[in-house]
């Protein structure tokens, strides 16, 4: 009789730590968000083109459109965003504990990371490649003419890994000078610490355009990776991640669909397109497995713009733009000789 007693007990404890841990798992990020009033995005330190901060201390760029777009996507409103600037050494701790709902920072997509963090990659938002930078004045026009150079480079990161296989690969001997802080290691560049750095050639174009004398630096030719970069959530929750993902996907389809933020409101009135319709919400009811409001896709784009808007702004030849040519690379649209592309809107 007191067996059956400790195992009726013992039933009991266990379907108690049962209901508790589903009343836990019953928030979902989405849930909490919604609570919270904002969301919680992570981006790197400030750097033109991805991530900066203007002078009053407002963030822009194209990873914080992304952040602006998923937003929109919850709240209506693209400025309901909390910025979290972490460092590169700490950026997956903030998002495994919780810290952090997404992370959008130029971070590269690998099978480690999006199978060993407890992290799950969303899409590509931007295709990018390793090289290098050298002084004009160094005279060097390749990176195979690295030997024995020592290289600028981020610890704890893909770039530090791929310097290695590079430099084994060709005979180099390349001499690794790391470092967790960009700002010290661009500076320590800067004034000849290092005879090269390695970075994504978005980055190296980002670090470029912050020194005050762009022209004495030169981007040499070779890309030595690849480098597909975009924003990251936690695995467990498939539903934040849809979200994550179909954001970023409304901003290449609104391009696609020749959807801008100027013209969004007067072609959700009048279009006879199907897909457009289904995207903007006026017909069918696409929303509802995303826990959206039907509105969703079309106060991203009407509040952040479509993907081409997004990176002419930052990344292309605008005022704030880094002046990376988008034309017959990798970023163009999918029918434009590029692989930026959208999943239909069905």
């Amino acid at each position: 009789m007191k067996a059956m007693k400790l195992l009726a007990a013992a039933a009991v404890m266990t379907g108690m730590a049962f209901a508790g841990a589903s009343t836990a798992l019953a928030e979902s990020t989405l849930d909490i968000v919604k609570k919270r009033g904002h969301l919680r995005c992570q981006v790197g330190q400030p750097s033109p083109g991805f991530y900066n901060l203007d002078k009053d201390g407002n963030w822009y760029g194209s990873d914080v459109a992304v952040c602006q777009a998923i937003a929109a996507a919850i709240f209506g409103d693209s400025g309901k965003v909390e910025y979290q600037s972490v460092s590169t050494p700490q950026r997956f701790t903030a998002m495994a504990n919780g810290e952090s709902d997404v992370l959008s920072r130029t971070t590269t997509w690998t099978l480690l990371r999006d199978t060993q963090l407890g992290l799950d990659f969303t899409t590509v938002n931007f295709y990018d490649g390793q090289g290098f930078m050298v002084r004009v004045d160094s005279g060097i026009k390749s990176s195979l003419e690295l030997e024995g150079a020592t290289v600028c480079v981020m610890t704890g990161t893909t770039t530090e890994l791929n310097l290695a296989d590079y430099s084994r690969a060709n005979n180099l001997s390349m001499e690794p000078t790391t470092f967790e802080d960009k700002n010290v290691r661009n500076e320590t560049f800067y004034k000849g610490g290092c005879d090269a750095i390695t970075n994504d050639k978005s980055g190296l174009a980002s670090n470029k355009a912050e020194f005050p004398d762009p022209e004495n630096f030169v981007i040499l030719p070779e890309t030595i990776s690849k480098e597909p970069l975009g924003p990251v959530v936690r695995q467990g929750d498939s539903n934040w991640n849809d979200i994550v993902m179909w954001s970023v996907f409304a901003l290449v389809a609104a391009e696609e669909l020749g959807l801008d933020s100027g013209n969004v409101e007067s072609v959700r009135s009048s279009t006879t397109n199907a897909e457009i319709k289904r995207m903007l919400g006026v017909e069918g009811n696409l929303h509802e497995g995303l826990g959206l409001s039907k509105d969703w896709a079309y106060d991203i784009v009407s509040q952040v713009g479509n993907y081409a808007e997004v990176y002419e702004a930052y990344m292309g030849g605008g005022e704030r733009g880094i002046g990376i040519t988008r034309a017959g690379s990798q970023n163009a649209l999918w029918n434009q000789g590029g692989l930026m592309y959208s999943p239909p809107f069905r």
